[in-house]
């Protein structure tokens, strides 16, 4: 059975997806088999669609639409209709952030004759059906600009994978960053699927990028401080966990000791703190750097 609900807001408000504290302009939202969705105006013309715990943005041009994630196609279906019955406008574009399958499946339920942008190094990372095939690579970067709007697509380099790209919509200068940055919440559980030293390179990439509000992957949308932020949590947290494991102190003690007490207010800080720390142990370890 599904249950509808509209909200009509138009001051930003604190919204609860599952005990996650998210940030929104304006939305609506609805929940279905389970599923907890919602769109909300980021600034002007773009918007972001959460589907539980992950994001994906879209804008609305004066051609069409331009997608970026698709999530899986449960959510696409979902989004699909909210869409034509918004805006009644087709969608022209998908622009993928990177491979991973929690973010970039389901594609092709958004159906043919779209462009699909994406990093040269995507395609090789897809599992077999995962999603639509991309139409447009690029290596470094990539300008898009469609009904009035121009997309600056840059690719962040090695770290969280190998195929992420951060991208700036104009004028509105809303960036879009998916995994590599989350504003106000610790980073994911141990790191998984990451070289914490390229991360901190991707970070650095985005901070090098001009925009004013950063429409997130998971999260509250928030600023462009929140790229510094996120590298200056993984580096003082790198060199709290150096200092333990050269004191010769076991990874129990280094969790023990290491509580990174100044982001006791961001979110999933005691859900991932100590994940954080072990992940900090293994990359450290095995990277040879203690």
């Amino acid at each position: 059975m599904v249950r509808t609900f509209i909200r009509s807001i138009g001051l930003p408000v604190l919204a609860l997806f599952a005990g996650v504290a998210v940030f929104g302009m304006a939305s609506t939202g609805v929940q279905a088999q389970g599923a907890k969705r919602a769109i909300e105006q980021v600034k002007g013309d773009v918007y972001l669609f959460r589907n539980n715990f992950h994001n994906a943005m879209f804008v609305v041009t004066n051609d069409g639409i331009v997608v970026t994630d698709p999530i899986n196609a449960e959510a696409v279906g979902w989004l699909k209709a909210e869409l034509k019955k918004r805006f009644n406008k087709p969608v022209t574009h998908m622009i993928y952030s990177h491979s991973h399958d929690d973010h970039n499946s389901g594609g092709q339920a958004w159906g043919a004759g779209i462009e699909v942008i994406a990093h040269e190094n995507l395609s090789k990372n897809l599992n077999s059906g995962q999603t639509a095939a991309p139409t447009k690579t690029y290596k470094d970067g990539y300008t898009l600009k469609a009904g009035g709007k121009t997309f600056e697509i840059k690719y962040l380099g090695v770290g969280h994978g190998d195929d992420m790209s951060a991208i700036v919509v104009r004028p509105e200068n809303v960036g879009f960053v998916v995994d590599v940055i989350s504003p106000g919440r610790l980073p994911f559980r141990d790191f998984p699927r990451t070289d914490i030293a390229g991360l901190l390179s991707q970070i650095k990439a985005v901070e090098a990028l001009n925009f004013d509000i950063m429409a997130a992957g998971h999260s509250k949308i928030g600023k462009h401080s929140d790229a510094r932020d996120t590298r200056v949590y993984i580096e003082n947290l790198m060199a709290a966990v150096t200092t333990e494991l050269k004191a010769g102190k076991s990874v129990d003690d280094v969790v023990k000791s290491v509580k990174m007490e100044d982001y006791k207010g961001w979110i999933s800080y005691k859900q991932f703190l100590e994940l954080n720390v072990r992940g900090m142990v293994k990359w450290l370890k095995d990277s040879g750097k203690v």
